[in-house]
């Protein structure tokens, strides 16, 4: 059996700069509001788990928080220490965390219970890092999903590619429903108070070639389909590409996407 996290991992690796390009300028759509969730303001000590290219240490930097950014990945936090350069940047992975308990006031993770093996436990040591009246807010993708994430499903379903099915899934004793109440209820089962759950919807504007960067250099599961699909597969998958996001696409041949992302958020005692 694939280990979930292990898997994970291994799919960002040296895949920083394209992330960069594609989808780090998706995530870091919800940054503002994630921080305002967390109540991160000047003075507040702030954990980034997941910092991923540090966008969303940069933006508390800028709030004049005092900030420690993580990631599993080395070519990430080589990119989070360029983007923010006053976070302190470590390499750590969540459901560990290499920081005694209470010592945060806040934590935010943008996008990264999607790729844990155990949500819970994740969100279980995020709690275990914050303070007393300290806040965790974290974002997810939501399901169903929306156009912006349905492109690439029907980009592979009409190019007949495959689908691997060695991939491995999260055990469905550890899943929860990716919908604000889903959300809601796995943050209360963490013993969070205040609990809030939010869908921020919006439209991703995008270069098409810088979009399609994040699958053609092995990015999400549409990435891995192209990594192992044969010559002729792929050169399906890339019309379908181009034919579907035709749809759109604007007058000056940029994509606008319509996307959504599930936001919750709680407080530690």
């Amino acid at each position: 059996m694939i280990d979930f996290d292990a898997h994970e991992r291994s799919r960002w690796a040296g895949r920083a700069a394209a992330y960069r390009r594609s989808f780090g300028r998706l995530c870091a759509y919800p940054a503002e509001a994630l921080l305002d969730a967390a109540a991160v303001t000047a003075g507040r000590r702030l954990l980034d788990a997941g910092t991923g290219t540090g966008t969303v240490a940069a933006a508390a930097l800028a709030r004049g928080a005092r900030v420690v950014a993580v990631d599993a990945d080395a070519g990430m936090l080589a990119e989070a220490r360029r983007t923010a350069p006053g976070a302190r940047v470590q390499q750590a992975a969540l459901p560990r965390l290499p920081h005694p308990a209470g010592v945060f006031d806040a934590v935010v993770a943008n996008f990264v219970l999607n790729h844990v093996a155990d949500p819970a436990a994740a969100l279980a040591e995020l709690r275990r890092v914050i303070r007393p009246g300290g806040r965790v807010a974290v974002t997810v993708w939501p399901s169903p999903h929306p156009p912006l994430q349905r492109l690439w499903g029907e980009a592979v379903a009409a190019a007949g590619v495959p689908v691997p099915t060695d991939l491995p899934r999260l055990a469905p004793e550890r899943d929860f429903p990716r919908t604000e109440a889903g959300l809601a209820g796995l943050l209360a089962a963490a013993g969070l108070t205040d609990v809030r759950a939010a869908t921020p919807t919006w439209t991703h504007h995008t270069d098409p070639e810088d979009w399609w960067a994040g699958p053609a250099a092995g990015i999400s599961t549409v990435g891995l389909l192209w990594e192992r699909a044969p010559a002729a597969a792929r050169q399906r998958l890339r019309q379908e590409y181009d034919r579907l996001s035709a749809a759109y696409r604007q007058a000056d041949g940029s994509l606008a996407l319509p996307t959504a992302a599930l936001l919750g958020s709680g407080r530690v005692g």
